[in-house]
C-alpha cells in the first residue's frame, strides 16, 4: 500500500490536547470486522464485550523523561536533547537526537541545569540528527537518574506546554519498566477500579514489554511503504505471558491486545505452528495491510493521525476499507483523537 491513502483530513479541534477527568471517561466505538457493524459506548462497557477465560495483553512500559533542555559549551546556543536509548549503563553512553544539530561536533560538551548539573560530551554522530553522548557524572547511578528524573521534561508529542497532570496521566496505570519515549496510549484507558471489575468477571491480565520508541511519531517519508524502516524496539515477553496467552488459543478464547505496540510486539515473536513465544531483543517490526496476524483475535486502540505507523497497523487487523469507514464516522460524531483520545475496540 502507498503512503498517500492513509492520508485523511483531521479538524484540529478533534486532536484531544488533556486527559478525561477519569481515565475510563472516553468513549468507546466498537467495530466488528466480520459483520461491518459500528457501534458507540463508553469505555467502561468494554467489559460487556469478554468473559472468563479471556486474555487482556498490556504493554507495562514507563515513559521516563527523556527530553532535556541545556546549551552548547562556549558558544552558550541553546540545544534539545531527547534520550532515545541508553547503551552503557556503567559509562553513561546514550543514543540521543539533538535539535539543533548541525552546529553540533565530535567532542563538543553540552550543560545541563542552571548549576551545570549534568554535563555531556558528544563522541559520535550517528546520522544526520542522531549522536552518541557519553554523560559526565561521578556520582552513582541512582544519582545519575535522580538527576535525568529532575532536569528531564515528559516527552509529550504534542504541541503544548508539559503540565503537572501529565506526570501521572501519561502513563498507564501499569507502567513499571522504565525506558519508553512514548506512552502506550490504549492502556491509558484503564482504571483500577475497572481492571478489577475485569478480573472478577475471570478475564486475566498478562503483560509484557515494549519499549515505545520515537520512530512512532516519526513522519514516514516514503510513497512505497514496503521501503520504510522503522526505528528498533526493546521487547521483552516472559513465559508466564507466554503460558496463558497459547491457553487462551487453544480454549478459542479472546486474546486482546492492548494497544498497537501490544499487537507489534507479539506479532514479532511467533512459532511456525502460530503460537506466542517468549523473546528478550529488539524489533523494527513495521505492519501495514495486508497482513496476517496470528496471536490476538481482538484489539483496544486510540484514534491515530493520518499517516502514521498506528493507524497503519489499525488498518491491517480492522480491514483497510472498515477502518477507513470507522474514521469517518468518528469525524462526523467528534469522537477524539490521539494521545488523550477516545478508544475504539476492534473485534
Amino acid at each position: 500500500m502507498k503512503l498517500s491513502q492513509f492520508k485523511f483530513d483531521l479538524p484540529s479541534e478533534l486532536i484531544a490536547s488533556h486527559p478525561k477527568e477519569n481515565r475510563d471517561d472516553s468513549r468507546l466505538m466498537v467495530v466488528n470486522r466480520k459483520t461491518g457493524e459500528i457501534t458507540h459506548h463508553q469505555f467502561k462497557e468494554l467489559i460487556n464485550f469478554f468473559d472468563d477465560g479471556d486474555v487482556f495483553v498490556t504493554n507495562n512500559t514507563k515513559v521516563f523523561p527523556a527530553r532535556l533542555y541545556g546549551f552548547k559549551e562556549k558558544t552558550g546556543a541553546q540545544i534539545e536533547v531527547f534520550l532515545l536509548r541508553e547503551l552503557n549503563k556503567d559509562t553513561r553512553l546514550w543514543d540521543v537526537l539533538v535539535n539543533p544539530a548541525r552546529k553540533i561536533r565530535i567532542g563538543n560538551k553540552l550543560y545541563f541545569g542552571e548549576d551545570d548539573e549534568l554535563v555531556a560530551e558528544v563522541i559520535d554522530n550517528t546520522t544526520s540528527r542522531g549522536r552518541t553522548l557519553r554523560f559526565l557524572f561521578d556520582g552513582s547511578y541512582d544519582e545519575f537518574k535522580k538527576t535525568i528524573e529532575i532536569l528531564g521534561e515528559t516527552p509529550l508529542p504534542l504541541t503544548r506546554k508539559v503540565e503537572p497532570v501529565d506526570k501521572e496521566r501519561y502513563q498507564t496505570i501499569y507502567a513499571r519498566e522504565e525506558g519508553g519515549v512514548a506512552a502506550p496510549t490504549a492502556g491509558m484507558h484503564f482504571s483500577r477500579e475497572l481492571i478489577k471489575r475485569f478480573e472478577l468477571k475471570g478475564i486475566d491480565f498478562k503483560e509484557l514489554t515494549l519499549h515505545t520508541g520515537l520512530g512512532n511519531f516519526r513522519h514516514i517519508e516514503v510513497e512505497d511503504l514496503s521501503k520504510h524502516k522503522m526505528d528498533s524496539e526493546q521487547v521483552n515477553i516472559t513465559q508466564d505471558t507466554v503460558n496463558a496467552v497459547n491457553m487462551a488459543k487453544a480454549n478459542h478464547k479472546n486474546v486482546v491486545a492492548i494497544g498497537t505496540t501490544v499487537m507489534k510486539a507479539m506479532e514479532a515473536s511467533v512459532t511456525i505452528s502460530q503460537e506466542l513465544k517468549p523473546f528478550h531483543g529488539w524489533t523494527n517490526k513495521f505492519i501495514f495491510p495486508p497482513y496476517e496476524f496470528n496471536i490476538a483475535n481482538a484489539m483496544v486502540t486510540n484514534f491515530h493521525l493520518p499517516k502514521s505507523p498506528m493507524m497503519m497497523l489499525s488498518a491491517a487487523f480492522c480491514g483497510y476499507d472498515l477502518l477507513k469507514e470507522a474514521y469517518r464516522v468518528a469525524i462526523k460524531e467528534n469522537y477524539q483523537f490521539f494521545t488523550y483520545g477516545d478508544a475504539m475496540l476492534i473485534i
